[in-house]
């Protein structure tokens, strides 16, 4: 069993759902309708949806039930970010008119423990026994194709019409001199932490970096983020990189990127890292480094070759129906996505269900995908970039609604921010859309809907929105959509009917 720290009473009770040691697994039958192999996002979608239609289903997992998300990632991330809010919420509650008495700290044991208290409740979603009552043979143990339609579980053979390889991925560590020989934290390992580090690098400015570093920056360590590229997030869009980059700045954490020439070493104070910066050279000492930097699949160990599926440094290699090289093995998730969301794994594992089992023609190229980044304020994305419909040669006109002119923005002291939709120019058909604000992420799924439904601007402007709320920043992009065909033709005929019927 992976090692699951500290084993207090909620990591005791985690393990009793996702891990339990009492365990036994089922006999198999003499044939599965679908064999999944991974209890990820992926996989516990494809298994309990395959099962609540009628298939006889085996889901394996060799760690934990909940994969990645639930144990080491989307959950127990998102605890930390929501007191790290909290505290920078006192910390600038005196702008608001709120006196804090001096003094106020975070107490991290305690954070880190409500976390974990937090994971353990949510856990049960994702248990074996759930998922044995919904009826799936739940196996806990080692997988391994052992031919085109076999797979060994320990010693069992579990023969079947279809597979869905659901792995998943994990974090690796960039070839930095002096890394592994100094030691350093993943995200798999980062949430065991009980002691605040007083000072912490972290590798990597993506979401993940960010995140972290600004959440241990309000818990009150010394943050010192580390990046190749130039500036924060370099895969969205400058304008909502560069107002996140700014949050962090206000919370302390020292951005040095286009880093190059890193290299580690042990030292009597810590952890000892240089850094050429823009020029300079810099020499930390901190107490822990957090690699954020590079994920790869997990595609070792799987059999696959003995199975006749085919994969590289990417992942396994699909077809838009999410098909392996075997045709009756399929994969969705991390393992075969460059979506690597649990949503997006969600989607995916649905779309193997109607492939898999009702000779279906679903694609994966069909998805509309939003995503979003949870620092404070949050990045939110769905669809096209203006430089990706460029390259595209699709012609685009912008709409922009700054979040300093939307009136529930002001009042709530949020305005670092904005609404940016990309349409197919002379139409209202939405191609993308960038939210930045505080609850961005709960305010793209209506521009998701837009495009999935083919509902265009002009129905985001006759959507009418409670007011005073930061979602009206998205109606007003609509009417500025609107304005647009109030063109001077339309404007004389209007002015000469008026005048009319005056």
């Amino acid at each position: 069993m992976p090692e699951i720290a500290p084993l207090d009473e909620h990591n005791r009770a985690l393990v009793s759902h996702v891990r339990p040691t009492d365990w036994q697994n089922p006999e198999p039958p003499p044939r599965y309708n679908l064999v999944v192999i991974g209890a990820g996002t992926a996989g516990l979608v494809t298994a309990a949806g395959a099962a609540g239609l009628g298939a006889r289903v085996a889901l394996v997992e060799k760690r934990l039930m909940g994969g990645d998300c639930l144990n080491v990632g989307c959950v127990p991330s998102k605890a930390l970010l929501r007191t790290a809010r909290a505290a920078a919420d006192i910390r600038d509650a005196e702008s608001y008119g709120v006196r804090v008495p001096a003094g106020v700290t975070v107490d991290f044991p305690a954070v880190m423990a409500r976390m974990r208290r937090l994971r353990a409740q949510i856990s049960t979603h994702d248990s074996a026994r759930r998922f044995q009552s919904l009826g799936v043979d739940v196996f806990l143990g080692e997988a391994r194709f052992t031919g085109r339609d076999t797979v060994d579980v320990d010693g069992q053979t579990l023969r079947f019409k279809k597979a869905v390889v659901a792995t998943g991925g994990r974090a690796v560590a960039p070839p930095i001199p002096g890394l592994a020989e100094a030691g350093y934290l993943t995200n798999e390992t980062v949430f065991s932490l009980t002691t605040r580090p007083r000072r912490l690098a972290v590798i990597g400015a993506g979401p993940i970096g960010c995140e972290l570093s600004q959440a241990f920056a309000r818990f009150g360590s010394e943050v010192f983020l580390i990046e190749a590229l130039h500036g924060i997030l370099p895969t969205e869009d400058p304008k909502a990189a560069a107002i996140v980059q700014q949050a962090l700045f206000r919370d302390g954490i020292r951005l040095m990127c286009c880093g190059k020439s890193l290299q580690i070493s042990k030292d009597a104070g810590g952890k000892r890292l240089t850094v050429d910066s823009h020029g300079a050279q810099y020499d930390l000492v901190v107490d822990e480094i957090l690699v954020a930097a590079g994920r790869a699949p997990n595609v070792e160990g799987v059999g696959l070759e003995a199975a006749g599926v085919e994969y590289d440094k990417k992942g396994v290699t699909v077809n838009d129906r999410l098909q392996t090289t075997n045709s009756r093995i399929y994969a969705a998730g991390d393992i075969c996505s460059k979506y690597q969301f649990t949503h997006a794994a969600d989607a995916m594992a649905r779309i193997v269900i109607q492939n898999a089992l009702f000779l279906g023609w679903a694609k994966a190229s069909s998805l509309t995908m939003p995503w979003c980044t949870y620092t404070d304020p949050e990045i939110a994305h769905v669809g096209l970039y203006e430089k990706e419909a460029e390259e595209q040669g699709i012609p685009v006109q912008t709409f922009l609604q700054e979040l300093d002119d939307v009136d529930r923005a002001v009042l709530d002291g949020e305005t670092a921010g904005f609404v940016k939709v990309h349409v197919r120019k002379g139409t209202d058909q939405i191609l993308g859309a960038t939210v930045v604000a505080r609850h961005a992420g709960e305010m793209i799924s209506e521009l998701t809907l837009d495009m999935v439904g083919g509902l265009g601007l002009k129905t985001l402007s006759r959507t009418i929105h409670p007011y005073p709320t930061q979602a009206e920043a998205l109606k007003k992009v609509g009417d500025a959509y609107s304005r647009t065909r109030l063109t001077p033709f339309v404007k004389w005929t209007f002015r000469k009917w008026l005048a009319w019927t005056r």
